[in-house]
């Protein structure tokens, strides 16, 4: 078993434990959104920028490593014609339990997000990919990959670890880890994780994350900084994860 597929049967266990990114949302939140009452996030706490989207009616979506229910099920709602690309059996399973309560069309798709994606050039005006690059090591190629499925003007919004989260211990009081945490380079990495139950993640720099969208191609537009919404690290403000809005230049 690789890596990846051990993420994804970790992932797939959280989930049946009631894990809180693979609750999908309920009627009420649809119809809200239908209604113009909606909000999305990329990272844990701070609700992306209504305006990073642009009127979504139409649009062509991918959620990329965005399944569970939370964000496709809005978009759709605002309508958008909306494709998910996950590797958590589950996280598809709820994309697919929503959709068919709420009654609307959604492409599914199970694949590796650290492979070459499996769509033609151009295919989307928007990306939309929350926090799990930490799940992947090698992020540049994502980027390299999310650049050609994007039509010219479309747009990337993607959220990131910063890497801040690896070097404590569990309390966020010491630190105990070096840089890059790469558990597939260090037995005693691979160890902390599976001692306590995180499948296998990857620490990543800004210039992976952030520089590796612009040697991609992109243009960066905004970004935001969030905390992990709780511990020691959230009370004492520290941001752990960031956001990014960035496009593809237009022809």
């Amino acid at each position: 078993m690789d890596y990846q597929d051990i993420n994804a049967s970790t992932i797939d266990r959280w989930i049946a434990e009631g894990w809180e990114w693979g609750r999908p949302i309920g009627r009420e939140s649809f119809e809200r959104a239908r209604n113009g009452d909606w909000d999305v996030l990329l990272t844990p706490t701070k609700t992306v920028p209504h305006e990073w989207f642009g009127d979504l009616r139409g649009k062509r979506v991918l959620g990329l490593a965005s399944g569970g229910g939370q964000q496709m099920p809005i978009f759709a709602a605002l309508g958008a014609v909306c494709t998910v690309l996950d590797y958590s059996k589950r996280q598809l399973e709820s994309e697919r339990a929503v959709a068919a309560r709420e009654g609307y069309e959604i492409e599914i798709v199970r694949a590796d997000m650290s492979k070459p994606l499996p769509f033609a050039d151009g295919s989307f005006d928007l990306i939309f990919h929350p926090v799990s690059n930490c799940y992947v090591r090698e992020v540049r190629p994502i980027w390299r990959e999310c650049l050609r499925v994007l039509r010219p003007g479309g747009r990337l919004l993607a959220g990131m670890d910063n890497g801040v989260n690896f070097i404590t211990d569990d309390e966020e009081r010491e630190i105990v880890n070096r840089l890059p945490f790469d558990p597939l380079a260090d037995p005693d990495q691979m160890e902390q994780l599976r001692r306590s139950d995180c499948g296998v993640q990857f620490s990543h720099t800004l210039a992976e994350q952030i520089g590796g969208q612009l040697e991609a191609g992109f243009t960066l537009l905004a970004l935001y900084e969030d905390t992990n919404g709780s511990g020691r690290l959230h009370e004492l403000g520290i941001p752990s994860f960031i956001a990014t809005l960035s496009e593809k230049k237009k022809d």
